[in-house]
């Protein structure tokens, strides 16, 4: 049986008609006013879900918001409902589309390049797949300020990671600034968003896969191979750099400081032989006879030991020649 509430009692009575037999006038009269008693009550009262809050709107116009649980309005559409999921995390993707989701995840096998295919700063065309994630933040707004909040979205979404996009260089996007990227582009969306005042919050722009496009996707793999076979050579050029170069100024550095230290101790050893000559010479100046003898004697006990043999002649020695035995060794 295809039975609706009924939105004025006119159309109440109307319904009536076709499901209360017509057994007699008092009796379906009783019988319809109990209807409207019922179909009353079921109009008037609604409940919300714990993801989700009520709008309602008085022939047309905002009332109140009504948060989960059971409440109670005007009947026969004097004030009508509206429940917005304001928990619930909505998704768009570009470039993809999930068919079936589950474990084994099936996505569809047609091509959205009208929407992934973008150029970068450098003039390289990439395949970009991409997804926004956001929320009803205001159910207000987001009922009477927009009229489509998923291809709002999806426009704004697009249009800000292209203008990213187009800014950044290819090796860039493939590579060390996806995680930047991300983040501007959620930036830069929900600045649009609020302009608009339509009350939706970005919770997450993700890169999913940055490639180059399949016609030229051969060619791209090998100017990526040279590029890491030139930073491979690069980088070993840089530690053979860092191993001889840093040896070769610290040997630089070691003749360096073994020079300055001769030159100090010969510049030292120089002050001090004049600083004694000069101590002597002022002592021999005071006392020459005493200075004379403690010079003589201190050159003697320099000498004397460093001689081989010594021979001591007395006063007879003068007359009479001696007869020396030169074959002895250790005489004395």
């Amino acid at each position: 049986m295809d039975f609706q509430i009924p939105d004025t009692p006119e159309e109440l009575f109307r319904q009536g008609k076709k499901y209360i037999p017509k057994i007699n006038k008092g009796m379906s009269s009783a019988v319809i006013m109990l209807a409207v008693a019922v179909l009353l009550v079921l109009s008037s009262f609604y409940s919300v879900g714990p993801d989700e809050v009520g709008v309602i709107r008085r022939f047309g116009k905002y009332v109140k918001t009504t948060q989960p649980g059971l409440h109670w309005k005007l009947p026969f559409n004097i004030e009508k409902l509206n429940k917005v999921k304001v928990k619930r995390i909505y998704k768009e993707e570009f470039g993809f589309k999930t068919v079936r989701a589950g474990v084994k995840t099936q996505y569809s096998s047609r091509a959205y390049s009208e929407e992934s295919l973008m150029l970068t700063g450098d003039l390289n065309v990439v395949d970009v797949n991409w997804i926004v994630q956001f929320k009803l933040e205001d159910p207000v707004k987001s009922l009477f300020n927009i009229r489509n909040v998923g291809a709002t979205v999806r426009d704004v979404s697009e249009a800000v990671m292209r203008q990213v996009i187009g800014d950044s260089s290819v090796e860039e996007v493939l590579t060390t600034r996806r995680i930047e990227i991300n983040q501007e582009v959620q930036d830069k969306m929900q600045e649009i968003l609020d302009s608009y005042n339509i009350g939706i919050q970005i919770v997450t722009v993700k890169l999913q896969d940055v490639n180059p496009p399949d016609e030229v996707k051969a060619s791209f793999n090998e100017v990526n191979e040279a590029k890491q076979e030139k930073e491979k050579v690069v980088n070993q050029s840089w530690e053979a750099y860092n191993k001889v170069i840093p040896k070769a100024r610290g040997e630089a550095e070691k003749t360096i400081r073994e020079a300055e230290g001769y030159s100090l101790k010969r510049i030292n050893r120089a002050k001090g032989d004049a600083a004694k000559f000069i101590a002597t010479w002022d002592a021999y100046r005071e006392a020459k006879d005493v200075t004379l003898k403690r010079m003589y004697l201190e050159t003697l006990s320099e000498v004397l030991p460093k001689a081989g043999r010594i021979y001591v002649m007395g006063p007879e020695g003068n007359k009479i020649l001696p007869l020396l035995n030169l074959t002895q060794e250790g005489q004395k």
